[in-house]
């Protein structure tokens, strides 16, 4: 995001981001296990916004400030009317696409990071490739380990937790081993401490604009309120999924509410608008399951053991210690520690986010471990799966099993059309244009 706006955006902006979020939702969201952040699509939103009003020389931050001063409006008419009532008729056929596309918007932008290594030269790209390629399969082998019956409990747990944080760690010290220390390598840009990536303040001048540009800016605030009302709402729903114990109850018209403070707050200040984040807020639910093994009783699996959730520990406390460790990232020695980082192993950072402390960067949203993980939890990925799978090895309680192939074989077509289009829409300008798609698959319902 940083080179697609022009600088406007970068490490200290959406790490001050996820602060914000964390630490509102942790302590007043009705719905404190969402994880809130700057995710795919509002990364998408907002360089797209600056591509339509750069050249007509508006000024970007003000627009931005008004756009979310707007949306705030949107937000608080959509709590008071009680508007997320309308979140009842969304299915796991919207989620599971608007999954699946989020998941490929990580491995689009993680590989577009990749391509901007040829600017330090050959060997620094194909070093790059490979240190990339090394943390993904390094994060991935973790992460099998950790769902085998490999080692004991403890350490699988540890592997999956840590496992590709680790590997992250390791290959920042890797590029100074060697001959390798004598290639230079892309790095993250930095800013200092506590300040925006540009000259500016951060507090914005929203009144340096034209009365033109203020009402302009309606439109871009009402496809940023369908967004929000769709990724926000959809990310709960997600992280309160039927597969997940919970017992206290939902809250989505006050964290609606709640969500349009914090978008008024991050136009005011400079800074991405966040909002609930897939997949980081089901993967917090998960990780905070206590599980349980049982054993299957149906005759033919007799003997075969399930891991299955017992309970979840809902409370407040991981969200807001996340959000107050990233802001110890905006000091000093964490900013340069970042800087040491590759940009090659700085697309795996929502690693470090899902395991540790949502370490965000500029280019943060970016994350191929994101991307390739939320891929093998989707939905149409595991419809996709079974169909290939061979009958006499399937499982034969598998849910799947009750419905007639030729009906998920459509079901999944239809659900690829819908995300090629969604994705196809997100290659151009027409981009900003793409948020009401999942309104109207509500509204099909």
């Amino acid at each position: 995001m940083v080179n697609d706006t022009g600088g406007s955006y970068g490490v200290n902006e959406v790490l001050l981001a996820s602060v914000l979020g964390s630490v509102v939702f942790s302590l007043l969201a009705a719905q404190p296990l969402c994880i809130v952040g700057v995710t795919g699509p509002i990364t998408v939103f907002n360089y797209t916004v600056y591509d339509i009003i750069t050249p007509r020389g508006t000024p970007y931050f003000a627009f931005m400030c008004w756009i979310c001063l707007w949306s705030m409006v949107m937000h608080t008419i959509l709590a008071i009317t009680n508007a997320c009532n309308a979140v009842r008729w969304v299915t796991r056929f919207s989620c599971d696409i608007f999954g699946f596309y989020v998941a490929f918007i990580y491995l689009q932008k993680g590989i577009q990071v990749l391509t901007l290594q040829w600017r330090a030269g050959d060997a620094s790209a194909y070093l790059s490739i490979s240190i990339a390629l090394l943390v993904l399969i390094i994060g991935y082998i973790a992460g099998i380990i950790g769902a085998s019956s490999l080692f004991s409990h403890s350490a699988r747990v540890f592997l999956k937790d840590y496992g590709t944080p680790l590997a992250v760690i390791f290959f920042t010290g890797y590029q100074y081993m060697g001959k390798m220390k004598a290639i230079p390598l892309e790095h993250l840009p930095i800013s200092k401490a506590f300040y925006p990536t540009t000259e500016r303040g951060w507090f914005i001048h929203f009144w340096d604009i034209s009365v033109g540009d203020i009402f302009l800016a309606i439109p871009f605030a009402i496809l940023l309120t369908i967004l929000f009302y769709f990724d926000h709402n959809v990310s709960s729903l997600m992280a309160q999924g039927t597969e997940f114990p919970l017992k206290k109850p939902a809250g989505f018209h006050w964290d609606i509410f709640l969500l349009g403070i914090t978008t008024a707050l991050s136009g005011l200040l400079g800074i991405p608008a966040p909002n609930g984040l897939i997949p980081q807020a089901p993967f917090h639910t998960s990780s905070l399951c206590v599980t349980r093994n049982q054993t299957d009783e149906d005759e033919g699996n007799k003997g075969r053991v399930e891991t299955v959730a017992d309970h979840v520990v809902e409370q407040r406390v991981s969200n807001l210690a996340q959000g107050i460790l990233t802001l110890g990232t905006m000091t000093r020695p964490l900013l340069t520690v970042l800087q040491h980082v590759p940009q090659a192993v700085s697309i795996f950072d929502g690693a470090i986010a899902n395991n540790i402390l949502t370490w965000q960067t500029g280019y943060g949203r970016t994350f191929l471990c994101y991307g390739t993980a939320s891929l093998g939890r989707n939905g149409m990925t595991l419809k996709m799966v079974f169909l290939i799978q061979e009958k006499s090895l399937t499982y034969i309680g598998h849910p799947l099993k009750r419905i007639k192939k030729s009906a998920i074989y459509w079901f999944v077509v239809i659900e690829l059309i819908g995300f090629s289009g969604t994705f196809a829409l997100t290659q151009t300008i027409a981009a900003v244009g793409y948020v009401p798609k999942p309104l109207a698959r509500i509204l099909s319902h």
